[in-house]
């Protein structure tokens, strides 16, 4: 039997970046998927997870800077696919990374990822994901062996091994996410890539080159020990998922364990950032 979704149509004015706070707010209420459009988002959350006041103590709702209206509805997850190919439009990342659904044409670029995202976050759109491409594009992944924990989609994944990265491994805690993985890898036809549905604690005595966090601050900030743990000397660890006024704390809690900040992008206020184990 499919899951029930509950589905909430925000219009945001200012769209920017009222829309980014609220995805975030969202985030750490328990939604899961969301999908931008010219007057806000919409976002999804599994029947079973909600109730009637899980908007309640939402910042950005309460804020006087924006103006936010809504309504909600039930669907199916199998409704779903019409929803994304609504929304879904192909995009690119310095001309050189391709994203798209298996209904676009291919533009013929460096490197072509093909995507279904379903129900699962990380279709390229959103910043954190453009964000955390960019960092692999400067990166050397010939054989290293890489994590992408919080994996959504598996685009993160699929673009490292494309790069050269084995063996890899890909991690979400979310079902629906470990499935899609599944599915968007074999569409690849990625042939290094283990998907594992899970959290932190499938980690323990796992030791990698590139650890890839594109997760939310709080989670981050909660495993950054166990990521590190895992990390091998003169190792690359990639964080994304928060705000550009978060960096403090993250790098506060990343510095503990002997990493240093190399490299920031930032990109309508969300920022990715690239830390070296020393």
């Amino acid at each position: 039997m499919d899951n029930i979704y509950i589905e909430y149509n925000f219009t945001v004015t200012p769209k920017e970046p009222g829309t980014e706070i609220l995805i975030a707010e969202l985030g750490d209420a328990g939604f899961e998927s969301f999908v931008e459009n010219e007057n806000g988002v919409t976002a999804y959350i599994q029947k079973d997870d909600w109730n009637a006041a899980v908007l309640d103590g939402l910042f950005v709702l309460n804020s006087d800077e924006f103006s936010i209206e809504y309504n909600q509805s039930e669907i199916a997850q199998t409704n779903w696919n019409a929803e994304w190919e609504k929304n879904f439009s192909p995009i690119q990342v310095e001309d050189v990374v391709s994203i798209r659904a298996p209904f676009h044409e291919n533009p013929n670029l460096k490197y072509d990822i093909v995507i279904e995202p379903k129900m699962s976050f990380g279709t390229g759109h959103h910043e954190t994901t453009h964000m955390m491409v960019q960092h692999l594009l400067q990166l050397d992944l010939e054989n290293k062996k890489t994590l992408d924990m919080g994996c959504g989609t598996g685009i993160l994944a699929i673009f490292a091994e494309m790069k050269g990265a084995n063996p890899i491994d890909a991690i979400d805690i979310d079902n629906w996410c470990y499935e899609n993985s599944i599915e968007n890898v074999e569409r690849n036809n990625c042939k290094n890539i283990s998907v594992f549905e899970g959290e932190a604690a499938l980690l323990s005595n796992k030791k990698y080159d590139v650890i890839i966090a594109n997760i939310n601050r709080n989670i981050l900030l909660m495993d950054m020990q166990v990521y590190t743990n895992c990390l091998n000397d003169n190792g690359v660890l990639l964080l994304s998922g928060f705000y550009q006024e978060d960096i403090p704390v993250i790098d506060a809690e990343v510095s503990k364990y002997n990493l240093k900040l190399e490299t920031v992008i930032e990109r309508n206020n969300w920022v990715a950032l690239k830390y070296n184990k020393l």
